[in-house]
């Protein structure tokens, strides 16, 4: 089924001189390193950014070698800058230049102190914290000349066990401590290999410290043995995807989680197993899930897609010590009365994000839905509503309360059986909506043959569309959009464009 965008992405950088100038000066890369010493310390950022966008290992090793700052923040150095429009932390990045960041990281810590540095380093101008968190994670794309997350844990792993092995440093001469900062992701097959990385950090001038955390298909003691390795202070998210854990693995597993105190982010997926057959101990299972979810302080973020909550989203967002910002509850079989409490409860008047895709909203859960869009309105920046059963009908009446969230960014409406008519009003109506960015929308069900009516989910998502009439439909969006002047909205059926917004990035 082929996925298209209007506005279409054009690749662009803005340079300025001394941008120009500096990537210039790395061209000759042994001259360059030996100029490192001669040039102000002002220069390294820029300098760090040049070479790791155009792969100069050689001087990207000795920037890091040589770095003259307590801190090295890949998201301070690589985003956007005042030189260079170009945002190097939406893209993968360079194998060759991690690499060369983590040899330079290597050479630092074997290194005499008073070589770790342009000049002679004393400790407090020592580099404390590499901040390698940040990185793109599309999960998606496969290319050979760019590490994924899954590669980034690895190396650094493989760093963290050859330095507990091989000792750092010269005779008499400890290495200053460096702790590195990264977002780890876990499964079966690479979880033995972590957790020997992390049991290696502890006391190592090299310390790993995990800021967010993914584990994938890990067996419950797996995932306690892990969570018990990690350092309580760094911790910002927990996401446990397909574990299929159910009730009474979660509540072995959430007291573990709760001792993270700064966790701002729980995202937990497929939890239901026993809540499917009510028992004695699945209750007292869910009572004590329940009130170790109170324990968090500073929770924002909760996920818990694909989770049997039906009548029940009330005993656990009250639990809660905080509101949240960001709620996702994607085919949770929510009720009517779901929507009721999360709408009068503290959290929607403070909601970014809300994710309620795989719910149907078409019937009795529409009034409901409508009022939490009331609520939320003020502050809501992000809104997925994929696989909602909402047709035309739904759509307009929706639109009045929908166009009152004038902060929104992004909206989702794949797979959701809407006309070209429908989409048109949405159009015409959003005009209102400043902020609007993207909206991400589904194939009109008038460019289908032969739809059975109501369509199920399943059958907008697979079947086959008229591709001449597609293309009338793209185009005339496309014009209206023109015409109305937001050219700048982006508007497509892409939804594996990496369009979504994480939480922390709003």
């Amino acid at each position: 089924m082929p996925s298209t965008q209007w506005p279409p992405a054009w690749p662009s950088a803005m340079h300025t001189l001394v941008f120009l100038s500096t990537r210039q000066v790395l061209q000759c890369q042994p001259a360059a390193c030996q100029a490192l010493p001669l040039l102000p310390r002002e220069l390294f950022p820029l300098l760090f950014k040049v070479a790791f966008m155009d792969k100069k290992t050689v001087v990207l090793r000795e920037l890091v070698h040589t770095w003259p700052f307590p801190l090295l923040s890949f998201q301070q150095l690589l985003q956007e800058c005042a030189h260079c429009s170009r945002a190097l932390l939406q893209e993968r990045p360079s194998t060759e230049s991690m690499q060369a960041v983590i040899l330079g990281l290597t050479a630092r810590l074997h290194a005499p102190e008073t070589e770790a540095g342009t000049q002679p380093l004393c400790r407090k101008h020592a580099l404390r914290v590499l901040d390698m968190t940040g990185l793109l994670d599309d999960g998606v794309e496969q290319d050979p000349g760019t590490m994924s997350m899954w590669d980034c844990t690895a190396a650094v792993a493989r760093t963290c066990i050859a330095q507990q092995q091989g000792g750092a440093g010269e005779p008499g001469l400890a290495p200053v401590p460096v702790e590195v900062r990264v977002d780890l992701r876990v499964n079966r097959a690479s979880y033995a290999f972590l957790r020997e990385a992390l049991r290696s950090s502890v006391g190592s001038p090299l310390r790993l410290c995990c800021r967010d955390l993914r584990a994938e298909d890990l067996p419950m003691r797996n995932t306690v043995a892990l969570l018990q390795l990690l350092d309580a202070g760094c911790l910002r998210r927990v996401d446990l995807r397909f574990n299929n854990l159910g009730l009474r693995g979660l509540s072995v597993i959430i007291p573990h989680v709760a001792r993270f105190q700064h966790l701002a982010s729980l995202r937990l997926h497929y939890v239901h197993g026993d809540s499917r057959q009510p028992s004695v101990d699945g209750e007292d299972n869910f009572r004590y899930f329940l009130a170790q979810m109170g324990r968090f302080t500073r929770l924002r973020e909760l996920s818990m897609g694909s989770s049997l909550l039906s009548g029940r989203l009330d005993q656990l967002l009250s639990t809660l010590q905080s509101p949240l910002e960001s709620l996702e509850l994607a085919f949770c079989a929510l009720l009517p009365e779901d929507l009721r409490f999360l709408a009068r409860s503290p959290h929607a008047v403070h909601l970014k994000k809300l994710d309620l895709s795989g719910n149907d909203l078409s019937g009795s859960q529409l009034e409901p839905f409508q009022g939490l869009l009331q609520a939320a309105a003020a502050t809501l920046l992000h809104l997925e509503l994929t696989e909602c059963q909402l047709a035309d009908t739904q759509l307009l009446a929706t639109l009045p309360v929908l166009t009152r969230c004038t902060s929104l960014r992004y909206l989702g409406l794949y797979g959701n059986p809407l006309s070209m008519a429908g989409l048109k009003e949405l159009l015409r109506d959003s005009a209102v909506q400043a902020e609007l960015r993207t909206v991400v929308h589904p194939f009109p069900v008038d460019c289908y043959e032969g739809l059975p009516w109501p369509p199920p989910a399943s059958v907008l998502l697979e079947a086959s569309i008229n591709e001449e009439k597609f293309a009338r439909v793209e185009a005339e969006l496309h014009q209206l959009l023109l015409a109305s002047g937001r050219a700048h909205v982006l508007w497509t059926t892409d939804i594996y464009g990496r369009l979504a917004a994480d939480y922390f990035s709003l």
